[in-house]
């Protein structure tokens, strides 16, 4: 017997893996994610901060191109998650496009960090939106088929959860690792740059080849490391006359439920709203709250903790509580937690920046609620797929590549709404112009009132866009019952009086 299912071609008798994945196999598909991490990390944590406050690039601007990028996506990631679950070749449906996928995320990932600094603002602008589209376009050709494998390589409930809690895991540390080297090893160990090390563009070079080296490192151990699992995945359905009409009609009758239409909802309000906190964490942390280089060094470090956290107990508590409710705790917990301090500031209730107090609390608070954060991300992932055989009842077609496209989609979302939004927030607080691109704007720069104005555009943004997203996942209709139906419909074959677990 084989680690991916039974002996034979499963795909061809039309079985599926319901047990355990085994240890290696979990490792090399989790540390995948650490590609899209380091490309997440950089568009969510640092581009806005590099482009508006060292290039000198507009911050309205960066987040009109992502945004226009994110445009594409709208196209791209439901075509390429479409056709991945249609293409035919003897590397099987997934791995073709994750293999093409590495060398052009690459090559752009470097060049974003290292752009033409006397270009106009204009031709900032198209540079920033050219490569935004191409390193976003060929991030899906990656992602989206490597998010799908995780519904074809188990149906088990609980084991669906486990295999996604590898892939946050390595994303979430890797993208993380790339902070941690920018702002402790490239950054705060540069002296000669004074108090904000944002300026050092050696650093942000480095940051770019480093990150570039990483990316190709993650998809190409992954591709090689599931590449033993092809012979034994879905095979495609049969071959039939495709038009872009009937391409179009198949994807809408895939995702046109009710609970793919609750945490496509709910997960576009969260990732606007994480979007948005992600774009300012390198603003709120030095000027907001005033922290230091240092500081900020140990804050990222903590996000390993995170991490790690939601890696062991996102499992335990989903297998107790079922995935809708643990994710609606979790997403309570974290999304509610996370703005309180800036409205307690905006209180007066909040220890003055500088009170050797201020860092501890903000530590332990962040750490916690990173922690849920990370696990709703993960349980929100496992749900989508339990989707696949939800719809292959009424559709009689596995589709994981779109549910996957799905995910990518709402996550990618973060840089493209949550970056503009960012952007917004600064203009609207009224910061002072940089002196130069060269030379960022600091603390003592920034009058009390534009950042109190900040801070009261921030905050209640943030919660009212997570309860939006705590509402919409409330109508997700599938649960451990539900889905064990489904299998059984499934393994029954096909019957016309039969409804799926849940509703349409």
């Amino acid at each position: 017997m084989t680690e991916a299912g039974s002996t034979g071609h499963p795909a061809a008798e039309g079985a599926a893996y319901t047990g355990r994945i085994g240890l290696w196999t979990k490792l090399a598909y989790g540390f995948g994610s650490i590609a899209y991490g380091v490309k997440n990390n950089g568009f969510d944590y640092f581009l806005l901060t590099f482009y508006g406050l060292v290039v000198g690039l507009d911050e309205r601007l960066v987040g009109l191109a992502i945004l226009i990028a994110l445009v594409f996506d709208a196209i791209s990631d439901p075509l390429v998650g479409y056709i991945s679950d249609n293409f035919r070749s003897r590397w099987g449906r997934r791995h073709p496009f994750m293999y093409a996928a590495a060398i052009p995320v690459t090559l752009s990932y470097f060049l974003l960090w290292n752009p033409p600094f006397e270009w106009s603002q204009t031709a900032l602008f198209w540079y920033l939106t050219g490569l935004s589209v191409i390193i976003r376009t060929f991030v899906t050709f990656y992602e989206t088929p490597s998010t799908a494998l995780a519904a074809e390589m188990t149906q088990d409930y609980d084991e669906r959860t486990s295999l996604l809690s590898y892939r946050y895991f390595f994303g979430w540390t890797g993208g993380n690792a790339m902070a941690v080297l920018m702002w402790g090893v490239l950054l705060v160990a540069s002296a000669e740059f004074g108090p904000d090390p944002r300026a050092n563009l050696d650093g942000w070079r480095t940051f770019g080849i480093v990150g570039s080296g990483l990316i190709m490192l993650a998809i190409l151990m992954s591709a090689i490391g599931t590449h033993h699992l092809i012979p034994n995945l879905r095979a495609p359905p049969p071959k039939r006359s495709l038009t872009p009409v009937r391409i179009f009609i198949e994807i809408w009758e895939t995702l046109a439920n009710r609970s793919f239409a609750a945490l496509f909802i709910g997960a576009l309000f969260s990732a606007v709203a994480s979007g948005i906190s992600a774009a300012l964490a390198f603003v709120i942390l030095p000027l907001f709250w005033g922290f230091s280089g240092g500081e900020i060094f140990v804050w990222t470090l903590f996000v390993f903790v995170s991490a790690a956290a939601a890696f062991a107990i996102t499992p335990v508590v989903a297998k107790r509580l079922g995935k809708k409710r643990a994710a609606i705790t979790f997403g309570f917990l974290g999304f509610w937690v996370a703005p309180l301090p800036i409205l307690l500031r905006l209180a007066g209730m909040m220890p003055e920046n500088g009170d050797p107090i201020l860092f501890p609390i903000l530590l332990v608070v962040n750490t916690v609620d990173l922690t849920f954060i990370i696990a709703f991300s993960i349980l929100y992932s496992s749900m989508i797929a339990d989707l696949v055989e939800h719809s292959e009842i009424k559709t009689a077609r596995r589709s994981e590549g779109l549910f996957a496209a799905a995910i990518t989609f709402i996550r990618k979302s973060v840089q493209g709404f949550g970056v503009l939004g960012a952007g917004f927030i600064i203009w609207l607080a009224d910061f002072p112009e940089p002196e130069s691109k060269l030379k960022p704007i600091s603390a003592d720069q920034i009058p009390a009132e534009a950042m109190w104005r900040f801070g009261a555009y921030y905050a209640p943004t943030l919660l009212v866009l997570w309860t939006a997203m705590i509402v919409a996942i409330s109508f997700y209709h599938i649960d451990r019952k539900a889905h064990e139906n489904n299998l059984r419909t499934l393994a029954d074959g096909p019957r016309s009086d039969t409804k799926p677990g849940g509703e349409f």
